[in-house]
């Protein structure tokens, strides 16, 4: 078991298989060093988690489909690493897309779900830059959906 997956064990998460992509896309691209994985969504217990922040859910329960987002963000990056996450060297960059009302200011919030999770999760190698931003609706009527960029070796 990998550094990473012995960290993630001590938090109670195991990496689930990578999400098949739902339409014509692949699920990440590798270019040099860096692997763009696709936005992965809200999931828990392989169903959407769907809901619309500022109206049926709360920050903090758009903080937990952020982090349903970072679990299958990593399990992506282990594909691409070939089943050897310790090959993963840094998260550059998330960027979050928040399900939510007009007036609804806390996508940040939402979002460090996901951040905090890195962190977490892989410590300093979690760290990374990010963008979180609202959007009128997402796929399925997900909560949140993350798209990231990882540095691996």
């Amino acid at each position: 078991m990998s550094a990473f997956e012995t960290r993630l064990a001590e938090l109670g998460v195991t990496l689930p298989d990578a999400p098949a992509p739902a339409a014509n896309y692949v699920p990440y691209v590798q270019v040099g060093d860096l692997v763009h994985v696709s936005g992965q969504i809200s999931m828990k217990d392989g169903a959407f988690l769907t809901g619309k922040l500022g109206d049926d859910m709360t920050a903090e329960d758009g903080a937990e489909a952020a982090r349903s987002c970072a679990i299958a963000l990593l399990a992506q990056v282990k594909a691409a690493c070939g089943g050897d996450l310790d090959r993963l060297q840094r998260v550059v960059k998330l960027v979050g897309f928040v399900n939510s009302t007009a007036d609804f200011g806390d996508q940040p919030k939402v979002i460090n779900g996901a951040s905090d999770f890195m962190v977490e999760a892989l410590g300093d190698a979690g760290r990374h830059a990010r963008s979180a931003v609202s959007a009128a609706s997402l796929p399925f009527g997900v909560a949140v959906e993350i798209e990231g960029i990882f540095q691996i070796k």
